[in-house]
């Protein structure tokens, strides 16, 4: 089922979150066992990230070094397809840009199609770490809207190579990505929203935003969205503190703000504990007001640790 056929059944604001794949090496026990604890409050979807290529140098007997390419957490397609046959529940698979050439994204919606997935949320991905930028792949897309348009177009029976009778139309649900305090390369919000408009002029059907502390932020998103004819459901993003050093690593990442009072309290804990102590009932408090003010589904980033999504849930749903 589409992610929009779920919101629009729904009689309560739904459950739902997203799962990093493994690092390579570890089996799918260890993703049942992130999953297993929180099917409990019934998600009807579950994201799965997707995580590009990076190089690592080896050094040759010459003494020169080679780049090597290397995938850190493989199996995002292998992943959702366990998922839907073990839980009976839909998974969301992140689409990025970085990393796959044009055919290469024909192919994966090809066998995402062929698994009976229904819905894909497009990104474009992160830089490389060694990248100061993003880098597009040679043969492969530099924004996500080319690669949306990508979807959309299979989505019409339009492939790369191939038209007539054998063009099989898809039928994807596709969400994209979102942010209320703007996205870092946007020279402003208003730019960021034309950009955002496009992509539902394009095809997107949802969005899913990044992560953010202060509700009023996701609520001036959504009434800026709504002023711009921007008429689909939002998501919103949400993540728990857990350690002190994400009071600086999420802002740097992710381009963020958290508020003075959560910092401060957080600040003043002495022990990790406390600060997951503090992190969690931030986000019950936050999570209880965005379903008053009418969010279609509360979406976690459990970040390869399901704890403290967890004990959020068993508040909240």
């Amino acid at each position: 089922m589409k992610v929009v056929e779920h919101i629009k059944n729904a009689k309560k604001t739904l459950f739902s979150f997203e799962l990093l794949p493994p690092l390579k090496g570890k089996g799918i026990q260890s993703i049942f066992d992130t999953i297993d604890p929180l099917m409990e409050f019934n998600p009807p979807f579950i994201d799965v990230t997707y995580h590009r290529e990076d190089f690592i140098y080896k050094q040759r007997e010459n003494g020169l070094l080679e780049k090597v390419a290397y995938r850190k957490r493989p199996g995002t397609v292998a992943i959702c397809a366990a998922i839907m046959h073990r839980y009976k529940v839909d998974a969301v698979p992140h689409l990025i840009c970085g990393g796959f050439t044009k055919e290469e994204t024909e192919n994966a919606l090809i066998e995402l199609d062929f698994l009976g997935i229904d819905n894909v949320l497009v990104l474009r991905g992160d830089a490389r770490k060694a990248d100061p930028n993003f880098i597009p792949t040679p043969g492969g897309h530099a924004y996500a809207s080319e690669l949306l348009k990508q979807v959309s177009d299979l989505n019409n029976g339009v492939y790369m190579h191939e038209e007539g009778e054998h063009a099989t139309a898809t039928n994807f649900c596709i969400g994209v990505a979102g942010y209320p305090e703007k996205h870092f390369e946007a020279p402003n919000m208003k730019t960021d929203m034309a950009y955002l408009k496009k992509k539902v002029e394009l095809g997107a059907e949802f969005i899913v935003t990044q992560m953010f502390f202060d509700n009023q932020k996701y609520i001036d998103f959504v009434k800026l969205c709504r002023a711009n004819g921007i008429n689909v459901p939002i998501i919103p993003g949400l993540k728990a503190i857990t350690g002190k050093k994400q009071l600086i690593n999420l802002p740097k990442i992710f381009n963020i703000d958290i508020p003075s009072d959560l910092s401060e309290a957080v600040n003043q804990c002495k022990t990790d504990i406390d600060v997951k102590k503090v992190g969690v009932e931030w986000l019950i408090n936050q999570s209880k007001g965005l379903i008053e003010a009418g969010a279609p589904v509360l979406h976690y980033y459990t970040m390869g640790n399901a704890e403290p999504t967890l004990q959020i849930a068993k508040a909240i749903f």
